[in-house]
């Protein structure tokens, strides 16, 4: 029987690895301390996502260019997570996306044009436009939609078609600002 050969360097990584996470484990940053546990939670998350980017650099495993932008990103996602928790005074965070704009691919198999976009417009039911944030390059915040929502939102839509009698006109980009996350927040599961 053939005994499997583990690499030296995958073992050192694997090492690296479990120290940087059993070091950063159960702490958080003193700013942090205002939210509750899954705000900061996921500020923890971005944390560890700079130090990885910070390790590949490091490591010269990236270029100049990816580690600036991804930085970039990190600290935009960052900034737009305390905004909506300072602002609902809330502990919850939807799922985020941060895109540049020649990023919007990425997201959209037809991407909106990013002049057009307006704060809380729904796109194909599945993301809500969330706002720009200007960190080091402008980016483009989109929160993606529960299931709840995204059915909510399936119904509208398809009840506004058949109204209209248009199915071929039907727009991508819905002007929903009325949907509230009330469910959520008067019944927090």
């Amino acid at each position: 029987m053939v005994k499997p050969r583990i690499d030296r360097h995958y073992l050192a990584g694997l090492m690296v690895i479990l120290c940087l996470g059993s070091s950063t484990l159960g702490q958080t940053a003193p700013e942090d301390e205002q939210f509750g546990p899954v705000v900061r939670a996921y500020l923890g998350y971005l944390r560890n996502e700079q130090h990885v980017v910070d390790d590949r650099a490091s490591r010269r495993e990236v270029n100049r260019e990816y580690y600036r932008r991804n930085s970039n990103r990190i600290r935009a996602l960052r900034q737009i997570a305390i905004q909506i928790a300072e602002e609902s005074q809330n502990d919850y965070l939807p799922e985020l996306e941060a895109v540049a704009a020649d990023e919007f691919r990425s997201l959209f198999e037809h991407p909106p044009k990013s002049h057009t976009l307006q704060v809380g417009d729904v796109l194909w039911t599945k993301f809500r436009y969330i706002g720009r944030v200007r960190s080091g390059e402008v980016f483009y915040v989109f929160a993606r939609l529960d299931p709840y929502e995204q059915a909510e939102l399936m119904t509208r839509t398809q009840n506004r078609i058949e109204a209209a009698e248009d199915p071929e006109g039907a727009n991508p980009i819905l002007r929903t600002r009325d949907i509230t996350r009330a469910r959520r927040v008067n019944n927090p599961e």
